[in-house]
């Protein structure tokens, strides 16, 4: 398989071009990177992109062949492509290949062109390909100026026939409840039931057992992630997977998190699996234009599935500081087109983990640090998937109810345990996007008082979500405005005394109060 990589020479100075041609390096892969050398990056001239004489340049920082030709000499960039090609098949290696090349009107008709000099349009206009080509096959009598007359006049012919046949097309008929189907990937989700028998796990281990089993069911499934491989992860949840299923299917990346994001959606359309860990969720930030605008708008904008799961190892209480400890679910369950799971427990863990990768669509999956190695319980043996988009009643009463996810449900779990009067349901959601509406409202109508409880800060964090959409639509269920428990609207202290003062664990007592007093 032969890759290719298109780009003007502006986006050589994003940083998603460095960490596509330093993987593509490292992992030796059969890529042509193309440069499409034009001089400016809308009206900023190359000067004040980059201060390396040519951009075939940077093949060399990346240890990799670059070659530059006339972008403007057709049978040049034919002649050399088609070469690397044919070699490329033969011995695979990323090539960069800087085309020089102009443009003769705006970037777009609005930009326009004052910002060019007169005179590179002179010295430009004299190296017109089409031009250049035209005459060459009149010179090598290939064509003739009478067939030359013909064949525009016949494109010309056919593109206004094309855009005629377009302009007469209808409209699109709008309908709403479409346009969200459209939105994924088409998958209903065959929950297959747990075993009867089960072994005490800790968190951590059930995660590697949900992924172990995924590597045995699909052998088209790759993970990725920094350190995952004879490491075993910084948490070590893929410790001895090398040895099992070789370094090609659990791949080692560089510190490159929006290169391996593309690179997993790159499986995807090639009929493989993906998953990738982020070795840190607050480390996703570097992945983000990837998995908001590219993995969550695949399939709405040309039907293709995103087939990758991003499993991010999330929240606070380890002491480790403002870039080690976000909860940061929030960020992606308002973009349409990803799917959020958060699970609380060992078995909730694989099961969701193992739905999520057998769901065509892109799932970011959460699981928290915390719970790691703190929390063990029974996990089902065998293979077995969690229903994406169903909540849980962990208790049930009728004073008022908790609706919460993550490590916040051990928190409203060890508080309902010192307070065994006091009568509340507790729901855990389990997954955020999309989250199960009805056992919201059952148990708004059971209560009639409401606590969203969550560790993420309080601003626009998922609660708000729950709380909009209660007051809108169970309103006349409440006995009491719809409260919120959430950590403070501050960054993470890195100390211990700090920190737990942060989370919204230390709230949670006077909020319940509050509520039960209204």
């Amino acid at each position: 398989m032969l890759l290719w990589f298109t780009t003007g020479e502006g986006a050589t100075s994003e940083g998603d071009f460095h960490e596509a041609v330093n993987v593509a390096a490292v992992w030796n892969l059969p890529v042509i990177f193309l440069i499409e050398n034009n001089g400016y990056g809308l009206s900023t001239p190359k000067s004040e992109q980059f201060r390396c004489k040519n951009l075939v340049d940077k093949a060399i920082g990346y240890g990799i062949e670059g070659i530059q030709i006339d972008g403007n000499n057709i049978l040049e960039v034919y002649d050399t492509i088609n070469q690397l090609a044919m070699e490329i098949r033969k011995d695979p290696r990323p090539v960069l290949v800087e085309c020089l090349t102009f443009r003769m009107r705006g970037h777009e008709e609005a930009s326009g062109t004052k910002y060019v000099p007169q005179e590179l349009f002179d010295e430009w206009e004299k190296k017109d390909p089409l031009s250049n080509y035209e005459a060459y096959l009149i010179e090598q009598g290939i064509l003739t100026p009478d067939t030359v007359i013909d064949i525009k006049i016949q494109v010309k012919r056919d593109i206004e026939l094309e855009i005629e046949e377009a302009f007469n097309e209808d409209e699109p008929i709008a309908n709403a409840e479409q346009e969200l189907k459209d939105m994924y990937f088409p998958y209903v989700q065959q929950v297959i039931q747990p075993n009867q028998s089960s072994i005490e796990k800790r968190y951590l281990d059930a995660i590697t057992d949900g992924l172990d089993l995924a590597m045995q069911k699909y052998p088209n499934l790759v993970l990725m992630g920094q350190d995952i491989a004879d490491y075993g992860g910084a948490f070590k949840i893929t410790g001895g997977f090398t040895a099992k299923y070789g370094k090609g299917r659990v791949r080692n990346t560089p510190i490159c998190e929006s290169a391996i994001v593309g690179a997993a959606l790159g499986l995807s359309i090639n009929g493989y699996k993906a998953v990738v860990e982020m070795q840190f969720a607050d480390f996703v930030t570097v992945g983000f234009n990837q998995i908001v605008n590219n993995l969550a708008k695949t399939h709405y904008r040309w039907g293709e599935k995103a087939d990758v799961v991003v499993r991010m190892p999330t929240g606070a209480g380890t002491g480790a500081g403002p870039f080690h400890s976000q909860s940061n679910e929030a960020w992606f369950t308002k973009t349409p087109g990803l799917k959020v799971v958060y699970p609380a427990f060992p078995e909730d863990a694989k099961g969701l983990l193992l739905a999520a990768i057998e769901d065509p669509n892109p799932v970011l999956y959460f699981e928290h640090k915390y719970l790691y190695r703190s929390l063990s319980a029974p996990v089902p043996n065998g293979y077995y998937t969690t229903e994406i988009g169903k909540a849980v009643r962990l208790a049930k009463g009728d004073k008022f109810a908790i609706i919460t996810y993550g490590l916040s449900v051990h928190w409203a779990l060890d508080y309902l345990k010192q307070h065994p009067e006091s009568g509340a349901t507790l729901l855990d959601l389990r997954t955020l996007q999309p989250w199960d509406k009805e056992a919201v409202r059952a148990a708004v109508k059971a209560t009639g008082r409401i606590l969203i409880l969550h560790e993420d800060t309080l601003t626009n964090g998922f609660g708000a979500e729950l709380s909009a959409w209660i007051g809108e639509h169970c309103f006349a269920y409440l006995d009491a405005p719809v409260m919120r428990c959430a950590s403070l609207d501050t960054a993470i202290p890195m100390s211990k005394v700090l920190e737990e003062d942060f989370l919204a664990k230390a709230r949670l007592a006077e909020t319940i109060d509050k509520l039960l007093k209204y």
